[in-house]
């Protein structure tokens, strides 16, 4: 097993999971709207999947959300069992961690839906937009194919995390800038890409199959 790749497959499931669990907290933003304290982060998951399928393919990148899926799908499991397991009556924080972490269950539970969507799509476009321009410009395929990626895990999520909790309007005032602040960001850490991109290909070449993890 590479020990770079294994690098960017812990940064990648930190980022992750750091998603989930910063999600809960909403910041104001411009004009009204609203902002996720998750957004600092999650925009990581999309350009590392960017990252590894441009220097090790198509094949490794998807092992990574496949990866990132299988960790969602404990993390809602045992998330399930703490909050359906009986409270000691000496545990005085009960309500505070039946509210804290009910909503992170739901929010695990949007958060797989909306990753594996938004995943699986941001690897189809990054690839399709490399046939078409031959590999080139990097920054280009990574930024729109997440920018379509983004737009699809912010609606799906929103829509499942927050639905019955709040208003359909502040649910789109959500989802508006929340895309467009994700994307942004992807694109500031653009920069941040190419240095993984040297880094891990200091001991592998685009496509190679002997530095994976299976």
């Amino acid at each position: 097993m590479d020990r770079k790749l294994t690098i960017a497959l812990t940064l990648y499931v930190t980022a992750l999971f750091a998603s989930n669990t910063l999600g809960i907290k909403l910041m104001p933003f411009l004009f009204g709207t609203h902002l996720s304290a998750a957004i600092f982060v999650f925009p990581i998951v999309f350009l590392m999947t960017d990252v590894v399928g441009e220097v090790f393919g198509r094949e490794q990148a998807k092992r990574f959300v496949r990866m990132g899926t299988i960790s969602l799908v404990f993390f809602l499991t045992f998330n399930l069992l703490a909050n359906v397991l009986p409270s000691s009556p000496d545990f005085s924080q009960r309500e505070s961690f039946e509210e804290i972490f009910g909503l992170t269950f739901r929010f695990a539970l949007a958060s797989l839906v909306a990753y594996v969507v938004g995943e699986y799509q941001d690897v189809f476009s990054f690839f399709f937009l490399k046939a078409k321009l031959g590999g080139r410009w990097f920054w280009l395929r990574s930024n729109l194919s997440n920018l379509w990626g983004q737009f699809l895990d912010t609606v799906l999520w929103s829509t499942i995390a927050f639905a019955g909790v709040y208003s359909f309007g502040t649910i789109v005032e959500i989802i508006i800038p929340w895309w467009l602040f994700k994307s942004a960001m992807g694109a500031v850490y653009t920069p941040l890409s190419y240095l993984g991109i040297k880094l891990l290909r200091g001991n592998a070449r685009p496509g190679d199959s002997n530095a994976t993890i299976s």
